[in-house]
């Protein structure tokens, strides 16, 4: 792994997005095979997160449960469990939508095509936990 890869900067800051899986390889399979990623570091039995570079960013995909931590007392970490509830997302911005669809479709689980609107063409699919990934290119 090459320094670049790892999302330690050396001054400001590097914002990454975490995701809580039921199944942490599984997830890291899912983000390696659909959208390219690349592996920093491997999950462990020990509850060690897996750390991975897609495109120009980075996502930590962590184990849930356990105990509410020194730093963060009143907040237990787990897995999204109600689907039709949204929060957040993850948002990809590309040049080609149809190409991505196109590559990915087979394997990405899409919701639907993408749909025109006003100022973007976008679709959403979702990762194994049912976490929600905007695809949208601007017009």
């Amino acid at each position: 792994m090459l320094d670049s890869d790892f999302p330690a900067p050396s001054e400001g800051f590097v914002l990454t997005y975490t995701l809580i899986a039921k199944d942490v390889k599984k997830s890291r399979d899912w983000y390696e095979a659909v959208l390219d990623g690349k592996v920093l570091m491997e999950p462990s039995t020990e509850g060690t997160p897996c750390i991975m570079k897609v495109a120009n960013s980075w996502i930590i995909i962590n184990f849930g449960g356990g105990e509410p931590t020194d730093d963060k007392p009143n907040t237990t970490v787990g897995v999204k469990t109600d689907q039709d509830f949204l929060s957040n997302f993850l948002n990809i911005r590309v040049a080609d939508i149809q190409s991505f669809y196109s590559e990915r479709k087979d394997k990405g689980n899409f919701i639907t095509e993408p749909k025109e609107h006003t100022r973007e063409i976008r679709c959403y699919m979702q990762d194994p936990d049912g976490y929600l990934i905007e695809v949208g290119q601007s017009k």
